[in-house]
């Protein structure tokens, strides 16, 4: 059957946020399609590649993506049409050819993403296999290597900086279950804390709405206080704390960053980068960190370096807005040792084949990986079956709440089932 590109289209739909973005339906000869939708982050890296929106302050507050719609239809679909959909690399690599900038900046990253992975879809489809499955054997170069585990999710229970209502400074507040449990059980332990934590704001009187991942976005004194409310809320659960479950922070540190240092509410002076790290390490004494992301800024590289010396060993230190998926700044990273992880986000880079390439030389230099959703996310759930695909370490997708995070759950806990026979 004829695995050609036939016809690639575009539209402009809604995020979870409200914002529009794109979502692309690729055919192929065969008649089998495939559909994708791209997220979108709030908390963006100065070095991620670049989102195409319209810019025009009467649709949408200049947020719209006809742009980038326009771009799929005219200059990309004519480009593709007739590749062969199940040589991924031959075709992102024209997409990006086509672009011709480092960072996607003429066509878009959405433009382009939304491309590469609907065709990833079509392909699978065609194929007859199961995403997951497709996308494990494109990683492996042509052959299949071994799925042994559903990755270890990690809830975003309580959302500041960008995320949350702007009272905390820091991004995200995470429970980790252990890495030992398998996914079902780790997932329902996460939603029994969810719900633990829930109550604990609702009987002090604290403003339990959600931010935009799912998690709550409370008024709190402190960027400590939801490290005491997440303590609070396991000790007095069935669940251990160091044994059953573990915290990660993602500090954002990048948003707070200014040419004094790092300015956040816990004192009126900012606090250089040697104060910064040394506050940091406070915390990890006080709550015995599991993840740690982003606690310095993108470009305070001799920071990372005295973290990773200092927190290393004891602590996952994750780069986010440090590296952006990106295999230049990964390689700088590997280089001078200044950090142990590194967070993977599609639309960071911009294409299936790009994203792949970066997972492999993070397992090379044995950097654990944590695939991750974006703040403004859809119903898509690709990024579920590319992180079993890839073997993730850890999966990054919000609360066990909201739609937009509970349908990548649901489709891990669909992958388990078919994989280890779970019920």
């Amino acid at each position: 059957m004829d695995s050609k590109i036939y016809s690639v289209s575009a539209r402009e739909i809604l995020d979870s946020r409200g914002n529009p973005t794109i979502e692309v339906t690729a055919v192929l000869g065969s008649g089998y399609r495939g559909v994708a939708a791209v997220p979108s982050g709030a908390s963006v890296g100065k070095y991620e590649a670049v989102e195409l929106r319209d810019h025009d302050e009467a649709r949408y507050g200049g947020r719209g993506v006809l742009k980038a719609v326009d771009t799929v239809k005219k200059l990309i679909a004519p480009k593709i049409k007739d590749m062969d959909g199940l040589n991924q690399g031959a075709l992102d690599k024209a997409m990006v050819d086509l672009d011709g900038t480092p960072n996607k900046a003429v066509l878009g990253a959405n433009s382009i993403l939304g491309v590469s992975l609907a065709v990833a879809v079509a392909a699978a489809n065609h194929v007859r296999m199961p995403l997951y499955k497709y996308l494990n054997v494109m990683a492996g170069n042509g052959k299949p290597s071994p799925m042994t585990r559903i990755p270890t999710p990690t809830f975003n229970v309580i959302n500041g900086g960008k995320h949350g209502g702007g009272n905390l400074d820091f991004q995200e507040y995470h429970i980790v279950p252990a890495t030992n449990k398998s996914f079902s059980d780790a997932l329902r332990m996460g939603v029994e804390l969810y719900h633990d934590v829930k109550q604990l704001l609702i009987n002090r009187g604290a403003v339990h709405a959600t931010g935009d991942e799912g998690g709550f976005a409370p008024s709190l004194s402190t960027n400590m206080d939801p490290l005491e409310l997440l303590t609070e809320a396991i000790r007095t659960s069935k669940y251990r704390f160091g044994g059953d479950v573990f915290f990660g922070l993602d500090v954002a540190a990048s948003s707070f960053k200014t040419d004094r240092g790092y300015q956040i509410k816990d004192r009126p002076v900012a606090y250089r980068t040697p104060e910064f790290i040394d506050y940091i390490k406070g915390l990890h004494k006080i709550y015995r960190l599991l993840i740690l992301e982003d606690p310095l800024g993108e470009d305070d590289w001799d920071g990372w370096i005295q973290m990773s010396k200092d927190l290393g060993g004891e602590v996952l230190l994750v780069g986010d807005d440090l590296l952006t998926t990106n295999p230049e700044r990964l390689q700088h990273a590997i280089q001078k040792k200044a950090c142990s992880a590194i967070l993977l986000k599609l639309n960071q880079i911009g294409s299936l084949s790009e994203f792949l390439a970066v997972v492999a030389l993070a397992k090379k230099n044995d950097i654990k990986c944590i695939v991750s959703h974006r703040s403004g996310e859809t119903t898509d759930t690709f990024v579920s079956d590319l992180a079993v695909a890839v073997q993730s370490d850890y999966v990054k997708f919000g609360a066990p709440a909201r739609g937009e995070r509970v349908v990548k759950y649901n489709r891990l806990l669909a992958i388990e089932a078919e994989l280890f026979g779970k019920p």
